[in-house]
């Protein structure tokens, strides 16, 4: 079932976005004829316009304060307690009230949303999925209710959900900075990726949103550059270049319509500076600045018995595939490195034995994934491992809103070419990692430690509070600060 957009994570389908509203307008001829008519009586003089001023403002003030039982309602007014301008420094961020093929009724159908399983699990609680079960004795259990399984393309309806209760959204769109388009691509177009489905196919959900969208006012007043869309998948399965139906994915990304919009999603394309990657969704969500605090401490003070670990499976239809490399060398250095067989083991959605495995170690290999980036990288650093990349694009590029640029603070790079090439060339990642002096891994975990809150996805529909900020707040600060530069620059050049 899908989630509600409230406060409070549950099963049933969102409830539309309330709308803005605009208060009736004031009866001036009402008030022009009281006026008039004690103006008109005999005697009037200058403490007769005193008092006739006073009664003038008193009415409007009673007009106003009845007419406030028009005013949004009260779950709106909790929702949206007027934040401060000092809060709000980059300005406000409208929701659209999208139809409902285009989010909520995703989710009502999620039984439909994936050609080989239900996704009903992966939408529930908010997109937070089913509740963790077998980490008892792993993670300290005060934090147990903290943990779910999350699945790592799940982002555009955690941003959603988020977003509905983000202190900076504004119901009035005259206010707003930037528009959110809560629009869930990925879900749309999962089922249409495999099989024989057309390009057409693939393409329809997103042209039917567009065609739709292109209709409303604000985005025909910027043609969209002040529009944000979340990408719960890659960007290449939205980057479809061909109409050929052999081709993977669809086309959103590179229609004419989507040029000038924002774009976030877990891996970006270097290529397009009007798209930004966040982190994946991993399968802690804290409840509050405490767990957050908590966690650091248990990770920081963690005892850890391997050098380094691998979590993965072999690909064995990839020619020399990378991950089958660094599974032989990790079973031969059993005695340094710890393995996790996802052929084995089942690792999808996060699972016990990724995190004990990381939990363990100081170092995890960090190969690509489905493209150049990968979850595990995130499941990694939550554990306070430090993660091994063997591809500048891993790193370079992705992130940069939530991590720090220089990577060597926070991990390790050896080339995937120096793995594979020389005699005996995948002894080298232990030796590289054993170059790393205690004082070294300490002062990188430390660092990873701290980012921690910017990397997570909190469970409150609030965050974590005015004191910290989660990846949810600190994505959407930069896309409001993006956008008011950019309309700043404007107003310059005119």
């Amino acid at each position: 079932m899908p989630p509600t957009f409230s406060s409070q994570r549950s099963s049933s389908p969102p409830p539309p976005p309330q709308h803005h509203y605009s208060p009736k307008k004031t009866k001036p001829s009402l008030l022009k004829t009281t006026f008039n008519s004690v103006k008109s009586q005999p005697g009037f003089r200058l403490t007769g316009w005193l008092v006739i001023t006073l009664i003038f403002q008193a009415l409007i003030i009673v007009f106003f304060l009845r007419d406030s039982s028009s005013a949004p309602a009260p779950w709106d007014l909790q929702r949206f307690q007027a934040p401060t301008d000092k809060e709000c420094k980059f300005g406000r961020i409208y929701v659209y009230d999208l139809p409902p093929e285009f989010n909520a009724d995703l989710l009502k159908n999620c039984n439909d949303l994936d050609p080989w399983k239900s996704r009903c699990n992966a939408v529930s609680n908010g997109g937070f999925g089913p509740k963790a079960t077998n980490l008892g004795g792993v993670v300290p259990e005060n934090l147990l209710p903290a943990w779910y399984w999350t699945d790592m393309y799940i982002g555009e309806v955690i941003y959603h959900v988020r977003v509905m209760d983000y202190k900076c959204r504004t119901l009035d769109p005259l206010q707003a900075t930037a528009f959110y388009v809560p629009f869930y691509p990925g879900l749309a177009v999962g089922k249409y990726l495999w099989f024989n489905y057309t390009s057409k196919d693939r393409d329809r959900p997103s042209e039917m949103l567009l065609d739709w969208l292109t209709k409303q006012p604000y985005w025909k007043k910027s043609n969209g550059a002040d529009h944000v869309f979340a990408f719960g998948r890659l960007t290449w399965d939205f980057r479809r270049q061909t109409d050929k139906d052999t081709d993977w994915g669809t086309s959103f990304i590179y229609m004419p319509l989507m040029k000038n919009v924002i774009k976030i999603t877990v891996e970006r394309s270097p290529w397009d500076e009007l798209e930004f990657s966040v982190p994946y969704p991993t399968s802690f969500h804290p409840r509050s600045e405490s767990d957050i605090v908590q966690w650091q401490s248990y990770i920081r003070s963690r005892t850890r018995h391997s050098l380094f670990t691998f979590v993965g499976a072999t690909r064995t239809k990839i020619k020399n595939d990378f991950r089958g490399l660094l599974m032989d060398y990790c079973k031969s250095e059993s005695g340094s490195c710890r393995v996790v067989d996802c052929s084995v083991t089942r690792c999808s959605d996060g699972a016990t034995a990724i995190l004990e495995a990381f939990l363990d170690s100081d170092f995890c290999l960090q190969p690509k994934g489905d493209g150049s980036t990968r979850r595990s990288f995130f499941d990694c650093m939550l554990a306070g491992s430090i993660p091994v990349y063997f591809w500048e694009g891993s790193f370079q590029g992705q992130y940069e809103w939530h991590l720090p640029i220089n990577a060597k603070t926070y991990s390790v790079f050896i080339s995937h070419n120096d793995v594979r090439n020389g005699e005996n060339g995948t002894v080298r990642i232990r030796k590289v990692l054993e170059g790393y002096s205690k004082d070294e891994v300490k002062k990188m975990r430390e660092t990873i430690v701290d980012l921690l809150p910017r990397l997570l996805y909190a469970e409150s529909s609030k965050g974590l509070g005015n004191n910290t900020k989660d990846a949810f707040d600190v994505t959407m600060e930069r896309v409001l600060r993006r956008i008011q530069l950019q309309n700043l620059r404007k107003k310059q050049n005119f």
